[in-house]
């Protein structure tokens, strides 16, 4: 192949890549409604030119700019119009910057996870080495990725993630602080090839345990809102965990089962999980109140069920299990 047959294959490859990417975050800015700038540049150029690529790749630059990880991480794991290549595209596009700031690492990181996940559907739930995830994405960093000792900090994050028996004994655990903290020590050593190899292994490790947790609260708090109904109590004070001050019970039990699908998003966003780890308590505090009830708690769970057209058995639990903190800002 001639040096200019060459070049005009890169420059069809480069082209065909920033089409994806273009692809994906139009298709993202369409999902979010964000207002994104026009690209201007005909996408349909066979053969592709320099300066078409040049300028779509400036565009991709000020777009890229507008979107933050959390909506990226949203629309990749929960849109059906993304495809492998897209994501590798853009993990690709991400780790050729050569100006890099913290929204870009975190793009990186999730992306390099999401991406290795993928790779490993085969086998739901199994344990994947640091071995596995050097030789899966051993094409994309095209470096020598073995990690050496100086991870060894993000193993023992991984053990101590894998003893916590609730969601919230992981957020209140420090471990995705800490794991931050090494990352953030690292500085520009977080993008060598090892570095993000550990790295991706650490996430895809965390990722399991979160969906482990997050499954078992779900049971824990669907079963807890059987109980409360067989009780007789038709409604709770949630307000600590940004509901209302009497949300039905059907309700909830509606929104734990749609947290199935919400919960793909990341891990370490407090909002979501601060949400089912609150109403993980207030429940246990209600079935907990339940064997202790109060003469008037009593009588406040049987007037509320009478309101509703139900009758109530003496020994229901009260409806407000204690004084709801301050609502956090959404």
């Amino acid at each position: 192949m001639t040096t200019s047959s060459a070049a005009t294959t890169d420059l069809a490859a480069q082209w065909h890549s920033l089409r994806q990417v273009h692809s994906l975050y139009t298709n993202l800015a369409r999902e979010f409604a964000l207002d994104m700038p026009a690209c201007g540049i005909s996408l349909e150029l066979d053969p592709p030119t320099q300066e078409a690529a040049d300028s779509l790749r400036r565009w991709l630059v000020e777009v890229d700019r507008l979107v933050p990880v959390h909506y990226l991480r949203q629309y990749l794991q929960t849109s059906s119009s993304t495809d492998g290549d897209g994501l590798q595209a853009l993990l690709k596009y991400c780790l050729a910057k050569t100006e890099r700031g913290a929204a870009d690492r975190d793009k990186i990181d999730f992306l390099l996870v999401q991406y290795a996940s993928q790779q490993t559907t085969a086998q739901p739930g199994a344990e994947v080495s640091r071995e596995q995830v050097a030789g899966i994405l051993e094409a994309m960093l095209g470096a020598d990725s073995k990690a050496s000792s100086e991870f060894k900090k993000l193993d023992e994050l991984v053990l101590a993630a894998g003893k916590c028996k609730s969601l919230k004994q992981l957020l209140e655990s420090n471990v995705l602080r800490s794991g931050r903290e090494f990352k953030d020590s690292l500085g520009a050593g977080y993008y060598a090839p090892a570095a993000l190899v550990a790295f991706t292994g650490f996430n895809l490790s965390l990722r399991r345990t979160f969906f482990r947790l997050m499954h078992e609260d779900l049971s824990v708090l669907l079963e807890g809102l059987r109980k409360l109904e067989a009780q007789g109590v038709t409604t709770l004070d949630c307000r600590r965990a940004e509901f209302s001050g009497d949300e039905p019970i059907s309700r909830l039990r509606t929104v734990c089962q749609s947290w199935r699908v919400l919960f793909q998003a990341e891990y370490s966003s407090g909002q979501p999980l601060r949400m089912l780890v609150d109403l993980r308590e207030i429940v246990e505090s209600a079935l907990t109140g339940t064997k202790t009830a109060s003469s008037s708690a009593t009588v406040l769970v049987q007037a509320k069920a009478a309101a509703a057209g139900q009758s109530s058995s003496g020994d229901s639990a009260s409806t407000h299990p204690g004084k709801p903190k301050k609502s956090r800002k959404k």
